[in-house]
């Protein structure tokens, strides 16, 4: 058997093959950042998705596209994981952009955009992935990501930016204790998820005028930072994957207009199309 996963920081979503590569079973789990998740964790994680556990011995290929898999060590810290779970199986781990490119362009030349939980952008010549930057994750970059808009509501919320009607609901709907904020933030493992947690607010509140401009700006600090940087002209394609592109695609593709370029497709959930180009594979 064969388990494709789409990681990200926030959840993974894990496709069973069987031999002849048609789709057995779905899960989806907490991320898999080994980034920013501690090895023991990563492993409970693992551990405590059953459906994973019950066919962990018939697995023999693990495909793992994920967020923070861009680097050697925290790849060998996932892989080392993933090795002690299914024993059985080659362990083949990439980082996400990877996968995206394989959900979105198919090997042909594009700028390939992830906008989740955190956000980062490649240019595919079709053979390699050739990024604008590294990525040095949420306290300073990820632009229009879930984590940097999360920031943003936070702040406009405790420094009284918010209008009244979207501050009044936003309290009601999180805990905004500030030794509760702080905690999740400077103490727990993961504050890029518990940040992006925030946006979800968003996408209730997308036709309000406040929260059109904090995407659009958002927007186009990406294009800033993560497209222009590429130099390519309209006729390039331009890939975005993920929830955030998705929900707000119209401002997107207005920004993208803006900078003179187009957008190709928006992919909410790219781990359908990830399955398709494993199934092709010969």
């Amino acid at each position: 058997m064969i388990l494709i996963a789409d990681g990200g920081s926030t959840k993974v979503d894990w496709i069973l093959l069987n031999s002849k590569r048609k789709e057995v079973s779905r899960v989806k789990t907490y991320g898999l950042n080994p980034s920013v998740i501690e090895k023991k964790e990563l492993l409970n994680i693992i551990l405590g998705a059953n459906q994973l556990i019950e066919i962990k011995k018939e697995v023999s290929e693990v495909h793992f596209y994920g967020a923070g898999c861009g680097t050697k060590k925290p790849v060998q810290i996932l892989r080392d994981v993933m090795k002690s779970v299914f024993v059985n199986a080659g362990i083949n781990i990439s980082e996400d952009m990877l996968g995206a490119v394989y959900a979105s362009s198919r090997k042909k030349p594009a700028i390939v955009c992830i906008l989740g939980t955190g956000s980062n952008s490649c240019y595919f010549d079709g053979f390699k992935i050739k990024p604008s930057t590294p990525s040095l994750g949420y306290t300073i970059m990820d632009e229009a990501s879930g984590n940097y808009f999360g920031k943003i509501l936070l702040k406009h919320f405790f420094y009284k930016k918010m209008p009244g009607n979207i501050s009044e609901n936003f309290k009601n709907e999180f805990n905004l204790d500030v030794d509760t904020v702080k905690r999740n933030l400077y103490r727990e493992s993961n504050p890029a998820m518990y940040l992006a947690s925030f946006a979800k607010f968003m996408f209730d509140y997308k036709e309000s005028k406040y929260i059109q401009e904090i995407i659009k700006n958002g927007f186009q600090k990406f294009f800033e930072y993560r497209v222009l940087p590429f130099d390519k002209d309209k006729n390039t394609p331009i890939y975005f994957i993920g929830s955030i592109a998705f929900y707000f695609k119209d401002i997107l593709e207005q920004v993208a207009l803006d900078n003179n370029l187009i957008i190709t497709d928006v992919i909410q959930r790219p781990i359908d199309r990830l399955v398709e180009y494993h199934q092709n594979l010969t």
